[in-house]
């Protein structure tokens, strides 16, 4: 069973910048697809950005520009990278696979406020 862990989130202030991280209990990260999710209060889980085993990205409309998605395979870990955040963005994030069928973590809770 594979055991998800989010950290990085924290109060910011607008316009501000935290660097989320996941890291995945399995050895071979790399064949994995993975995505960063978030849901806010009231709200639906949505993808927010994505990262295929070759790399390649796709974020939604609301972030992109400003959010990055990366990965360490040697250290099973995915990355986002959010700057110029907005109050929009306070959520609790999440990753996991894109077919989301990873058990979730705890996430990690993001609020942006002045």
């Amino acid at each position: 069973q594979v055991h998800l862990v989010e950290s990085g989130g924290g109060l910011v202030q607008p316009g501000g910048s935290l660097r989320l991280s996941c890291v995945a209990s399995v050895h071979i990260f790399r064949i994995y697809s993975m995505g960063w999710y978030r849901q806010a209060p009231g709200k639906e889980r949505e993808l927010v950005a994505s990262i295929d085993y070759d790399g390649s990205t796709n974020y939604a409309d609301s972030v992109k520009g400003r959010f990055t998605i990366s990965r360490h395979n040697a250290k099973s870990t995915v990355y986002m990278q959010m700057n110029s955040l907005k109050p929009e963005d306070t959520a609790v994030y999440y990753c996991n696979l894109l077919d989301r069928s990873w058990n979730w973590g705890q996430g990690t809770q993001v609020n942006v406020s002045s």
